[in-house]
């Protein structure tokens, strides 16, 4: 069993940096002061920030053409908690994984579970496949799943979804997340109210299965791999099968899976006012699921979003509690590297969210005072927080530098001994 990166190489390398970090903390301390924020509070709260790291991220993803897999990349989702372990040595925020089935079925869950203690690691929202068809499987999902035409492939869809419930007791999750490809690529292929009735019913059974404190979260997507229609194919079509589902069925909302422009903070809004926000999908997008690195093109937004999550902690809205989670695809980068970078940035959008003077911004959105509601939200947004970032990584044995500190252990190389290559370019991700 590979440990992951020796603690005293953490320490050595924070030594190169922890005095600069400590200027630079006690300068921004000052300038937060003056504006009455505690930099010790926010420190505080960006120690108890948690973002959850897909099994499925660890490993090299794909494009529709072609897939160029990477330096040790993990064969099994044993493999797979090496590595997300590793993610949190680094960063300190992220200690839940989420796993996908049945890719990461196993035959003894217990020791899966036991496996991840290990690391310190516990899981978070169990996720079905229902979007391609595995060896053995008795009906395919060409034409769809939960929706599809025939019953026998949708009791099929059910009846997977049901073991992956299963699945996530023996780990302790207590989510499972639902996100199908179904729908039409040509114009009459599908009746749309039909398919839509078809998933309701599907998805009460499911629904209908949930263990007590359990909720189901409903994934949309715009499109891809059908072009033509989608079944659940934005917020308004997730929140209406949610209400229809009840109260433990929530929507989540991936940042990806939206059309290029679609204000996502005001949906995010929407959600929370109805009761209905389940979680996120954490990436970043330029025409739609390009399952980017979080924040790499909009920060802005992302930072946006956190305003709109903040504020409902601010107004302690009754049963807020979504789930954080990154949803990426990494291609030409090294998957450890890029979810490290990408939970940082969200970190980075949550605590620039708490710095916002939400009193002075209710004010002036109450005035319609425009231009002053904007540039209060800027000045959180343009105030570098860096430092508190890496002193709360830096104070629970994190890495000040965690890029550099990853490179500097040779952890990818070491790896690769171990584990063979998983093979040539094929299509799709991991």
């Amino acid at each position: 069993m590979n440990e992951g990166i020796k603690t005293s190489l953490i320490a050595e390398e924070n030594t190169r940096h922890v005095g600069a970090l400590q200027h630079d903390y006690d300068a921004l301390g000052e300038t937060l002061s003056r504006n009455g924020l505690d930099i010790e509070q926010l420190t505080k709260q960006a120690e108890a920030f948690e973002v959850t790291v897909p099994s499925w991220g660890v490993g090299t993803g794909g494009t529709r053409f072609a897939r160029f897999p990477g330096e040790g990349e993990p064969r099994n989702i044993f493999e797979k908690v090496e590595d997300c372990a590793v993610i949190n040595q680094l960063s300190r925020c992220t200690s839940r994984v989420s796993p996908h089935f049945p890719w990461d079925r196993v035959d003894d869950f217990s020791e899966l579970r036991q496996h991840a203690d290990r690391f310190g690691l516990s899981w978070d929202s169990v996720n079905s496949n229902t979007f391609q068809d595995q060896p053995g499987q008795e009906h395919s999902y060409k034409y769809g799943s939960l929706s599809h035409t025939s019953q026998a492939v949708r009791d099929q869809a059910v009846a997977h979804n049901l073991e992956c419930i299963e699945y996530g007791l023996e780990l302790g999750s207590n989510i499972i997340t639902v996100w199908i490809a179904d729908g039409s690529n040509h114009a009459g292929q599908q009746h749309f109210q039909r398919a839509f009735e078809r998933y309701l019913e599907s998805a009460r059974e499911i629904y209908a299965a949930l263990p007590d404190q359990w909720q189901m979260h409903l994934e949309h997507k715009m499109f891809e791999p059908a072009f033509y229609s989608t079944v659940i194919q934005d917020w308004g079509s997730s929140i209406l099968a949610a209400m229809e589902l009840g109260e433990k069925a929530r929507s989540l909302v991936d940042l990806g899976h939206h059309a290029p422009n679609v204000n996502i903070e005001m949906i995010v809004s929407r959600l929370i006012q109805f009761g209905k926000l389940g979680g996120f999908h954490f990436n970043d997008s330029k025409y739609g699921d390009d399952d980017l690195d979080a924040g790499s093109l909009h920060p802005y937004q992302q930072f946006l979003i956190f305003n709109e999550l903040t504020d409902a902690e601010y107004r302690q809205v009754e049963g807020f509690n979504p789930s954080y989670m990154l949803d990426q695809s990494h291609n030409v980068t090294d998957p450890v590297e890029s979810l490290v970078n990408s939970a940082i940035e969200v970190q980075r959008s949550y605590i620039k969210s708490l710095i916002v003077d939400r009193k002075a911004l209710y004010g002036y959105q109450d005035t319609n005072d425009a231009l002053m509601a904007s540039n209060t939200l800027k000045a959180a947004f343009n105030m570098d927080v860096s430092p508190i970032l890496a002193m709360a990584r830096f104070r629970q044995g994190g890495a000040i530098e965690p890029i550099a500190a990853f490179r500097g252990s040779k952890y990818r190389q070491q790896v690769a001994k171990a584990r063979p290559s998983t093979g040539g370019g094929g299509s799709g991700i991991v």
